[in-house]
C-alpha cells in the first residue's frame, strides 16, 4: 500500500493549478472586457473589402454574424437547414441557444441571403451540413477561435484597433444600432435572446450612453 506524503500531495496540487500549455486560455495575455460594436461605416468598409477580394465564405459569415446577432458558439454551429428552406435562403431563422437553451429568432436580409446562397453553392453544401465547415479534420465546423481570428482580421483591415473588438462586437453591432434608432430595449432583448432585461441593459451599456447623451445636451 502506498503511503501518504504531505509533500507529494502538495506538489501534485500545485502542478494541477499550472496552465496546460496545449490548452492555454484564449484570453491569456489579452485585454478583455466589453467589446466595441462596429459602426455602420465600418460594417460597409469590411463588407466592401470582402466583396472586392471575392472572399465568399468570409462575406457570408460576416453578413450572417451581423444579422443573426448570435453568440460565436451558436453561429459556428449553424447548419444549412437552419437558414434554408429547400434551395432558398429563408427570410427568418430560429435556433436554440447553447448558453440558455432557449430559442431565438433572427432576420436574414437580402444582402445576407445573396452571400449565404453564393457560399452554399460554391462549397457544394447540403441541408444537413454545417454552414461553415472546419478546415481542421478533427472538428466538423468552424471553431470559435477561428471565427475570432477572422473578426480580428476584418477589423484590422478597416483600420481599427483589434484589441477593442471581438466576436461580441459582431453580436452587439446591429443590436446597438437598433436601440439607438428606436430606444426599444425590449425589442433588443428579444433579438439577443436574453432572458432578463437587465442583461440587455448591461450588455449594451445603454444607461451610460443615455446618461452621457443627456449630459451633452444640457448646458450650464
Amino acid at each position: 500500500m502506498a503511503t501518504y506524503s504531505p509533500h507529494a500531495a502538495a506538489t501534485a496540487a500545485a502542478q494541477a493549478e499550472l496552465p496546460d500549455p496545449l490548452h492555454a486560455p484564449w484570453n491569456k495575455g489579452k485585454l478583455v472586457g466589453q467589446k466595441t460594436p462596429l459602426k455602420l461605416r465600418d460594417v460597409w468598409a469590411i463588407r466592401t473589402r470582402l466583396e472586392l477580394l471575392h472572399k465568399t465564405r468570409e462575406l457570408a459569415l460576416f453578413n450572417l454574424a451581423i444579422d443573426s446577432k448570435l453568440r460565436a458558439c451558436d453561429l459556428v454551429k449553424l447548419r444549412v437547414s437552419d437558414v434554408c428552406h429547400g434551395d432558398q435562403v429563408a427570410n427568418r431563422a430560429i435556433v436554440l441557444q447553447q448558453k440558455t437553451q432557449r430559442p431565438v429568432q433572427f432576420e436574414i436580409t437580402a444582402g445576407t441571403k445573396t452571400s449565404v446562397k453564393a457560399w452554399i453553392a460554391q462549397a457544394g453544401l447540403h441541408a444537413g451540413d454545417y454552414l461553415f465547415p472546419s478546415r481542421i479534420h478533427r472538428c466538423p465546423h468552424m471553431t470559435t477561435r477561428s471565427y475570432a481570428e477572422l473578426v480580428h482580421t476584418w477589423v484590422t483591415s478597416a483600420g481599427l484597433d483589434s484589441q477593442n473588438y471581438g466576436t461580441h462586437s459582431m453580436r452587439r453591432t446591429k443590436a446597438t444600432l437598433i436601440y439607438r434608432r428606436t430606444k426599444n430595449i425590449r425589442a433588443v432583448q428579444l433579438l439577443l435572446g436574453h432572458t432578463k432585461l437587465d442583461s440587455t441593459v448591461r450588455y449594451l451599456g445603454v444607461e451610460l450612453d443615455d446618461a452621457l447623451e443627456i449630459s451633452e445636451q444640457t448646458e450650464v
